[in-house]
């Protein structure tokens, strides 16, 4: 009776890119000479492999196909191996595999966000290489799923039960690998294809600059658009006149608080030029003329915001983008990741400047006036930015002169307007909103007075004072509230600098609903706490006499300065990512508008002429050579210093 011949390694399945080099090995015992035969099967035709009759089957991986080997001795007997899988990845990204491969799992294909009607069916795929295959097991909020153990995770009726994170862990004998986590939601989609974890937006508008032209539109663009995005569910930040280290930490603080899934702005509006496709923004306190170290780059901050994870970029740059520097080298900007959610918003197109309508205390920029009639709409934000470029486009002001450009990856009908489905910790401490704040005093004759502390921006607040019904032993009171002198050094009470910002006060509030109002401007500068003094003057009538009451209380630090006052959690390279600027200076043109004032642009350009630019030289390009050190340097400093 013949012995059978016993196969003693079989062949194991691989999963490799094109063009890897491997080997797949057969090894038989028996009581004769034994003699092997490779066959392959490629769809559903089976062929042997001319030549291959040794134990060992060279391969340069080409495409996915299936493997065996037979081995008999001289007796006719013969036996087949296990058929085997050679899958091979196409597709593979730059760097995979790592130059000392050992084919332990590496994850070629993560699983996607899912969100799945009731009832319909749910997939979940995900793909690894590995010598040998690897195997995968399937988990739902840490929880092993039992009978999910392939790349395809299927589900036929899903249940709202089925709702959850997912990942895989793909594994083989040389170690384990796991793909990123995905949230999977279950239920009613309606309309609502898209969705958010959180909307956070940074808004920063510099107007008042210590060696350059000022600015007149940028403040009220910025108060315009932070109220509109704050209409739909943002969480808003806006800021303004920064200097290079307060713009460090504002963008710093913008980056942490971003994370999966989230709807991301950044909004610019201020002095600003463009080198070889970058742009750049310049803050307050840079000199004249421009040195690289002090300007920010914008594709450094839109870089940091896509490594967050999150799942809507926007960047909407109010600045000119006039080219500069032709001879100086870039600064080192990585490429963005091919993830498609990335959309550039530019006020203006290449080489070209951005204008401002001038009407005193109302100017406004072009690119917001038509940004704000638009930006509500429900519809892909790259189609809702499509209909701003159009309206630009039709403004005669700027016809030749000005046209807005849209740059961007977006893959998914994302808009503005999709809801939000917090799965996580939310940014609940960014932005504070614009509700005014609201306390009582009452001095001793009984007179009460009710003090409101009102948000204009996250860096401007107004207090305002309104006497209540005053007691009937007191006649003719007339209320003053004091400029508290704990502010003179840092220069908070400005109003000759920000008087056109009175005007906005007026969406809080009514003129006639205050008795008096003054600004608290560049809070982050404040480092103590702030007493306000109140002075109540009235008349007794008993006596005649004029008398004078005075009262103080105090305006905390933390209360100012919320947004800069918060502590930095970040590791030291998450700090800003540099934005972009703008030249949008108030020259006089020679075109009048109607009702609209004069337009103006910030090159110091008249319309329709073509004076020479204000500038003494052109703007130097930044390298953002150490803008981490910078900013940790700031946090361990204190937010009201300029420099560390």
């Amino acid at each position: 009776m013949q012995e059978a011949i016993v196969i003693t390694e079989q062949p194991v399945s691989v999963s490799v890119p094109v063009g890897y080099s491997f080997t797949l090995r057969c090894r038989a015992e028996g009581h004769t000479l034994l003699q092997y035969q490779w066959f392959c099967q490629h769809q559903s035709e089976c062929c042997q492999i001319p030549g291959a009759t040794n134990q060992d089957l060279p391969i340069i991986a080409e495409q996915t196909q299936l493997y065996t080997c037979r081995v008999n001795d001289l007796s006719r007997n013969a036996v087949f191996s296990n058929w085997v899988k050679v899958e091979v990845h196409q597709c593979v990204a730059r760097g995979l595999p790592p130059r000392l491969w050992r084919g332990e799992p590496v994850i070629v294909l993560n699983p996607t966000e899912q969100q799945v009607e009731l009832g319909k069916p749910l997939q979940l795929q995900c793909a690894a290489m590995g010598v040998p295959a690897p195997s995968y097991q399937w988990y739902r909020n840490g929880n092993l799923l039992e009978r999910h153990k392939s790349k395809k995770l299927r589900i036929t009726h899903t249940k709202v039960s089925d709702s959850g994170t997912y990942l895989c862990c793909a594994s083989n004998s040389h170690g384990e690998h796991w793909t990123s986590a995905v949230d999977v939601h279950i239920g009613t989609c309606g309309s609502e294809k898209f969705f958010a974890t959180g909307k956070i937006a940074l808004l920063v508008g510099n107007n008042h600059y210590q060696h350059h032209p000022n600015l007149m539109a940028p403040v009220r663009d910025v108060f315009e658009l932070g109220r509109l995005l704050e209409q739909l569910d943002f969480q808003v930040v806006s800021l303004l006149d920064l200097n290079k280290a307060e713009m460090a930490t504002a963008v710093n603080r913008f980056l942490q608080l971003l994370g999966k899934g989230v709807y991301a702005i950044f909004y610019y509006a201020g002095h600003g030029y463009e080198h070889s496709g970058r742009n750049y923004m310049v803050p307050v306190d840079a000199p004249q003329p421009y040195a690289p170290e002090n300007c920010i780059s914008v594709q450094r901050i839109l870089q940091k915001m896509q490594q967050q994870q999150t799942a809507l970029n926007i960047i909407l740059l109010d600045t000119c983008r006039k080219w500069y520097n032709p001879g100086r080298a870039l600064s080192q900007v990585q490429p963005l990741e091919p993830w498609g959610n990335t959309v550039y918003g530019y006020a203006t197109s290449e080489d070209a400047e951005a204008f401002e309508l001038q009407d005193g205390e109302f100017s406004s920029g072009i690119f917001m006036k038509y940004l704000k009639k638009h930006i509500l709409q429900e519809k892909k934000v790259t189609h809702m930015l499509e209909d701003v470029l159009e309206d630009v486009g039709r403004d005669p002001l700027v016809t030749g002169k000005q046209v807005m450009e849209i740059k961007h990856t977006l893959k998914e009908g994302r808009s503005l307007t999709d809801p939000i489905r917090a799965s996580g910790a939310a940014a609940q401490h960014w932005g504070h909103g614009h509700e005014p704040l609201s306390r009582t005093v009452t001095f001793r004759c009984g007179a009460r007075v009710e003090l409101h502390l009102v948000r204009l921006f996250s860096n401007l607040m107004y207090v305002c004072a309104k006497l209540q019904s005053p007691p009937a032993h007191i006649a003719d009171p007339h209320l003053l509230l004091c400029q508290p002198t704990e502010t003179d050094d840092v220069a908070t009470q400005r109003k000759s600098r920000l008087d056109h910002v009175d005007t906005l006060l007026t969406s809080v509030y009514k003129r006639e609903e205050l008795d008096c109002a003054f600004q608290l401007c560049g809070l982050q500068k404040i480092q103590t706490d702030v007493v306000l003094q109140l002075d109540l003057h009235y008349t007794q009538p008993s006596t005649k006499q004029r008398t004078c009451e005075t009262l103080r209380t105090t305006l905390q630090k933390s209360l100012l300065g919320q947004f800069f006052s918060q502590s930095n959690e970040s590791q030291p390279d998450q700090q800003q990512t540099p934005a972009c600027v703008c030249h949008r200076d108030t020259l006089a043109p020679s075109t009048e508008l109607k009702g609209h004032g004069s337009l103006s642009t910030g090159s110091g350009h008249s319309l329709p002429s073509s004076s020479p630019s204000n500038f003494s030289s052109e703007p130097e390009e930044n390298d953002e050579s150490d803008l981490g050190a910078l900013c940790s340097a700031l946090l361990r400093a204190g937010p009201g210093q300029d420099r560390p």
